[in-house]
Formats: structure tokens, C-alpha cells, sequence
């Protein structure tokens, strides 16, 4: 890597997991989108075949409309060549496959256990995290053997339990998660400021936040927008909304894919507890008593938000397999299409380009002093130049302490027990889940159950 002026150039980027349909072609759009970096994505999978593929598909990309760099895109055959020289690594992976996921998700409701995602929290979380934990064992070896000084970026779920991973494997590493979640609650507020106060044409970014929790159960403790305070403004949103829900603009796109919510949980949990919820109702839900939000369909109907068939995953994923043989045989055009994802921004921020505030998911140096140090918390944190730099967020409050400080202590038991390869002791995490509301020796049977389905990618254990 090497600068020329206020460029960036000769950057290594290592994308574990470059074969993806989707994630994989975000990146390229942000990437091209940007004008004052670039260099070579190595994209290393699994499937070859696949990241083969997306080597085209990313070539391709310097030639799409409203395209600002050229990167160079190379399907790598092991992960040495991908790793070697790497200033960034980005993990985006599915472990197992939705065979797998369908499982994690729909086994539970046996036992009348719902689950709106299933890949973070919960039964499904944890049967997933017993996958995906050791194959970042072995990601975090070999980024230790050959690219020890490469900024790591892990888009994978379970997101806290990946990157609890990653530095309990190799404790020098520079890795963080992100997430997006909390921007989805910043346009809501800004809608509430709109709607509210009738204040037009304002940014997400201009929504200043403090978020303290755990990925996918993050809060805000405060919220401003220039001299405004937040909170009374969405509380009377709120209040609006509590019985109705809230429709936006995208809500019958997502309605369509499954995905819809009303925002009713985050709203219903806002008037609880006084502090904004920060993340979508689907997550939100699975880390609330299974009886609050979860307890049947017809409840999940009642909340106005959805639970999300692994078939529809499958039946969408062989849409975008369709679409990558498209892109692949130039029967379809590259589209430059921004995520609004800040893994792009957050690389020209460590490069000395910018710099950036923003949420991630990093170990607690005490930038939460009443959750445990060293568990991966999701609060903001300073970018700058080769530097990332947690914001002090404070304790969380007292009112979401327990909820927040459970799943805390969950998720830290279930990496040291997959780490160990000690089933019991993830088993002991998994009955105190607050959505596995069932009697003991049903979470026995559950739990074995999930874990036979699985059986073929957990060899490891036994």
C-alpha cells in the first residue's frame, strides 16, 4: 500500500468469504463508489467456483455507471495467498448452510419456541455460534500467521460471539464488527423529528447518539440532533404510534421479503424502560422473555412484525444465484448500488482519510465500566489513521441492566464452552436464553435435537 497525494493506492483487501451473492457485490459498489482508494480485493471461499465468479463480477464493476476507482478483483484457491500482505480482511460467511439455519430456526417451534431470525440470540444464536465459532478459531490463526498488523471486519451472526473469537484466539488482533442496525433506529428518529417538530432534510449522521449494549440488543442512552434532545420527541412518536405501529415508506418491500416491522416492540420497550431500543423488533424480540413478544404466531402478528421462513432465504438465494450467472455471463450489467454500510468509510477513516465516529463491536476496555471487561459490546467508537478508539458510553442504566447484562454473561459462556468443546457448559447457557421458556428436560431434547441436525459440522465436539 502506498500514497499518492490524498490517494490511497495498492490496497490488499482479503474477503473471507468471497464467493457471496450479495454482501460480496455491496462491497464492490461501495468500493468503486469511492474515489480515493484503491488496490486488489483477494476473494477467498469455500466454494471456488463461486469466488471465481464474483472475480468477474467484480472486474466488471470499474466499468458501471457512476464508478469513481478500479479495483482489481482475484479469486484466491487457499486462504494463505488471500491473507499474505493483507492491510484489511473482511469476514462475511454463512456457516453451514440454510439447511443448517433451518433447523436452528424452525426445530424450536416444536417446543413452541418462535424465533423471527435465529441467527444471533436465542436457540437458533447459539446453535449457530457452535458452528461458526470454530471456523474463526481457524480464521484467527491464520490472520495471526499471515497478515498479524491487517485491520479485520467481520460482518458475520452471531456478531458479539465472532469477534469475542477472534481476540480470545489472538488477542493482538485489530478486528471489529459492524453492524447496521442502529442506523435503521437514526431514521426513525429523524422521521419522529419530521413528524413531530415538522425539521425536514436531515441526515442520519446528523442524529448524534450514544449506544451502549450488545449486537443486535444495542440502546440508546442519548440521542440529539444540533440542540435538540431526542427524547421527548420520540416519546410523543411513540405514544402516536404504540397501538398502530409505525408504516414506513419501505415497510411493503420488506412486508414482501419477510422482513416487515411496525416498530411496535422498540416503541413498547422505549415506554418500559425510557431508553431507545436500537436495533430492528425481529432482533429485538429474541432477547425478551419468549412470552413478551414471541409467544405464538398470532402474538408476532399482534406486534406487527415478522418471522422470517428460512424458505424465503433459500427461495432467495436461488434468485441471486440466478442473478450471479447473469452477472457472470454479461446477460446483466453490474449495477453501482451504495449499501449505506460504513465498512468503506470506516477504511479510508484507519487509512488517514477521514475521520469517523460511528457503533461497533469491539472488547469492553471500560468503555462500559458495569459490563465485564473484555466481553465485545457494541458502543461508538473514533476512527482515524491506523486507530480505532472506543467512546466512553457510560454504565448501562439500571433499568436494562438485567436484560442487557444476562445475554452478556450468556454469550460469554457459549464461546469459552465451544472454545473448550464443552457441550454442558454451552447447554447451561442455553436454558437461561430468556426465549427458552421451557421446562428443563425439554431443553434437554431441544437441545440435542438441534445439535444432531447439525451433527455434520460440529464433528469437532465429539
Amino acid at each position: 500500500m502506498n500514497y499518492n497525494g490524498n490517494n490511497a493506492e495498492n490496497i490488499k483487501i482479503a474477503y473471507i468469504g468471497g464467493g457471496s451473492r450479495g454482501w460480496a457485490w455491496g462491497f464492490m459498489s461501495d468500493l468503486a463508489a469511492s474515489e480515493d482508494i484503491c488496490g486488489t480485493v483477494y476473494l477467498y471461499d469455500i466454494d471456488f467456483d463461486a469466488a471465481k465468479k464474483n472475480e468477474k463480477i467484480g472486474n466488471n464493476a470499474a466499468n458501471a455507471k457512476g464508478a469513481k476507482s478500479a479495483w482489481k478483483y482475484k479469486a484466491a484457491d487457499n486462504i494463505k495467498e488471500a491473507l499474505t500482505g493483507a492491510d484489511f480482511v473482511v469476514i462475511s460467511i454463512l456457516p453451514a448452510t440454510f439447511d443448517e439455519m433451518e433447523s436452528d430456526v424452525h426445530l424450536p417451534e416444536k417446543y413452541g419456541i418462535y424465533q423471527s431470525v435465529g441467527d444471533t440470540a436465542g436457540a437458533g444464536g447459539i446453535i449457530r455460534a457452535l458452528r461458526t465459532i470454530p471456523m474463526f478459531e481457524e480464521i484467527a490463526e491464520n490472520i495471526k500467521a499471515y497478515c498479524p498488523d491487517a485491520w479485520v471486519i467481520n460482518y458475520t451472526n452471531p456478531m458479539t460471539m465472532c469477534v469475542r473469537t477472534l481476540y480470545r484466539v489472538f488477542p493482538e488482533i485489530k478486528a471489529f464488527g459492524c453492524c447496521h442496525e442502529v442506523f435503521g433506529t437514526q431514521k426513525l428518529l429523524k422521521t419522529a423529528l419530521e413528524e413531530i417538530r415538522g425539521i425536514k432534510d436531515v441526515e442520519r449522521e446528523e442524529i448524534k447518539v450514544n449506544v451502549v449494549g450488545v449486537n443486535h440488543f444495542t440502546w440508546l442512552t442519548k440521542a440529539q440532533y444540533r440542540d435538540t434532545d431526542l427524547f421527548p420527541v420520540y416519546r410523543e412518536f411513540a405514544e402516536k404510534y404504540k397501538e398502530s405501529g409505525y408504516k414506513g415508506k419501505d415497510y411493503e418491500n420488506w412486508m414482501n421479503k419477510s422482513f416487515c416491522s411496525t416498530e411496535r416492540v422498540k416503541m413498547d420497550l422505549f415506554l418500559r424502560y425510557g431508553f431507545i431500543a436500537a436495533a430492528g423488533d425481529r432482533h429485538l424480540a429474541e432477547f425478551c422473555p419468549g412470552d413478551w413478544y414471541l409467544k405464538n404466531e398470532e402474538k408476532v402478528e399482534k406486534w406487527g412484525f415478522a418471522l422470517t421462513p428460512v424458505s424465503w432465504r433459500k427461495q432467495d438465494l436461488q434468485q441471486r444465484l440466478d442473478r450471479s450467472e447473469r452477472l457472470y455471463n454479461g446477460e446483466e450489467q453490474f449495477e453501482l448500488k451504495e449499501t449505506g454500510e460504513e465498512g468503506v468509510q470506516q477504511i479510508r477513516a484507519l487509512l488517514g482519510l477521514r475521520d469517523l465516529v460511528t457503533n461497533v463491536n469491539i472488547p469492553n476496555y471500560g468503555q462500559i465500566p458495569n459490563l465485564p471487561l473484555g466481553a465485545v459490546v457494541e458502543t461508538n467508537a473514533c476512527f482515524r489513521a491506523n486507530s480505532l478508539t472506543p467512546v466512553f458510553a457510560g454504565n448501562v442504566p439500571e433499568t436494562i441492566y438485567p436484560l442487557i447484562s444476562r445475554i452478556c454473561g450468556e454469550q460469554e459462556t457459549v464461546v469459552q464452552g465451544a472454545l473448550e468443546r464443552d457441550l454442558e457448559k454451552v447447554f447451561n447457557a442455553f436454558v437461561t436464553d430468556p426465549n427458552i421458556s421451557i421446562p428443563l428436560n425439554d431443553s434437554r431434547k431441544l437441545f440435542d435435537e438441534m445439535i444432531e441436525n447439525t451433527r455434520g459440522y460440529l464433528n469437532m465436539y465429539f
